[in-house]
Parts: C-alpha cells; structure tokens; sequence
C-alpha cells in the first residue's frame, strides 16, 4: 500500500522526545516500507535539541535533520519538511507522538482509495480549556471554508507527495494544518478520516494553545480568507468575460 514513507517531525525544543519519536518512526517504518526517510525539522530549537537529533544519525541512517537558524514556527517548519520529503507518501506528526507508532496501520487501508489520511481523536485527554478551544476553530474553519473535518488540527496527515505539486502553502504559523487541508480539497483530493487514541505529551512544553499562537493562527486565518474571497470573485469574472 505504501511504496515509500517520508516522515516529516517539525522540532521545537523536544530534547527528551525526539530520540524515542526517531526510535519508534524507524522501527514502524522501516516494517511499512523499503524507501524509508525520517525528516526532523530543527526549527531553532534552544534548547540542544538538533545536537541531539544530529547525534542520531548514525544510528538511524534513515534519519535527514534540517535545520532553521531563526524560528519559523509550525508552518514554516512543515513547508521545510514537505519540501525535502522525497517518497511517494509523507506523514506529518508532532515530534511529542500524540499517537502510538504502530497505530499508523490503521491508516493504511485507506491510502486505496484516499489521497489524503487525517486523525482525529478517539479520546481527548487535555484540559478542559483546550477542548473547547478545539471546537471553536474547528467549527470557525468549518463556517468559513466548508471543510467539514473532525479535527483540523490533530497532527496525523498521511498523503501523497504529488499533492505538493498541486497546492502552495504560505503559512508560517499553525493554520498550516487548516491551510493544508483546504488546498487538498481544492485542488480535488480525496480526503479520508481514521480515530485515534491520544496521548498527552509525557515530557516537554507545548505552546499551541499560548495567546501568540492562537493569535497568529487567526490573523493567518483571515488572511487566507481574505485571498480565497478574491481568489473566487477572479475566478467569476474570468468566467462572465467569456
């Protein structure tokens, strides 16, 4: 079913995660597939995380570290990562593996008939506020784009490499997800859904939900609204000039 895996991991400061995610993403792999890359993306990590990634490569030959000298964020790390993935397949996950390894291969029946395979979670095991804030973009995503998904921002998207080919992403923040998605279906992907268990972070500090991000996340929002509005009123008039 899978040909070829790239795995692309954006890294900010997971010093005491990224060993076992590189273990776990070759060990999977390498039982899924011959062509097998694992791409870490060092986004200007402070914290001695890309010494600790680069110290692995010998262990893992499998293993290709990028690394970022200023800070781009999620978007800007996942653009990187999508652009050096070089398989026929690429799966993005979060580099503090909010899902077990092996649970990978329930995606894998779908990837007959899907271009695109995103998570969601089964159980949601985060604080009561991230729960809520988690419903609200979905919804806001769902209103404003007609993207009808479970959870925009789970970090489980398996899809074809020649999708990059169709889309172009600009998003330095995290509506990268969001970005990600409504470009695949608009360029006629076929997206599909599976459920996962999640597993809250066992080391490290998440900042998704911190005011900048969220923040950030909105204004690129609007932004891509603001263009996809524009982008549909050219594409009307092209059509009455006809």
């Amino acid at each position: 079913m899978i040909n070829s895996l790239s795995f692309v991991f954006p890294m900010y400061n997971e010093i005491d995660n990224i060993e076992e995610t590189v273990r776990e993403a070759t060990r999977v792999g390498r039982s899924l597939t011959d062509r097998l890359e694992i791409i870490v993306v060092d986004d200007a990590s402070t914290d001695g995380s890309g010494g600790r990634a680069e110290s692995l490569k010998d262990a893992y030959p499998e293993l290709v570290v990028v690394h970022h000298p200023v800070n781009r964020k999620l978007g800007g790390a996942l653009r990187t990562g999508f652009a050096v993935a070089a398989m026929d397949w690429i799966l993005y996950i979060d580099s503090d593996l909010p899902i077990h390894m092996d649970d990978i291969r329930q995606a894998l029946p779908l990837t007959e008939e899907a271009d695109m395979v995103i998570g969601f979670r089964l159980s949601r095991a985060e604080s009561y506020k991230r729960e809520v804030m988690s419903k609200v973009y979905n919804w806001l995503i769902r209103a404003a784009f007609g993207l009808a998904v479970r959870d925009v921002n789970f970090s489980f998207k398996l899809f074809k490499r020649s999708i990059m080919e169709k889309v172009v992403l600009q998003s330095e923040g995290s509506f990268i997800d969001a970005e990600l998605l409504i470009e695949a279906a608009r360029s006629g992907c076929r997206i599909r859904e599976v459920g996962f268990e999640y597993y809250p972070r066992a080391a490290g500090v998440s900042t998704l939900a911190s005011p900048a991000v969220v923040w950030k996340m909105l204004q690129e929002m609007q932004a891509y609204r603001r263009e996809a509005v524009a982008r549909a009123r050219r594409v009307q008039e092209e059509k009455a000039s006809r």
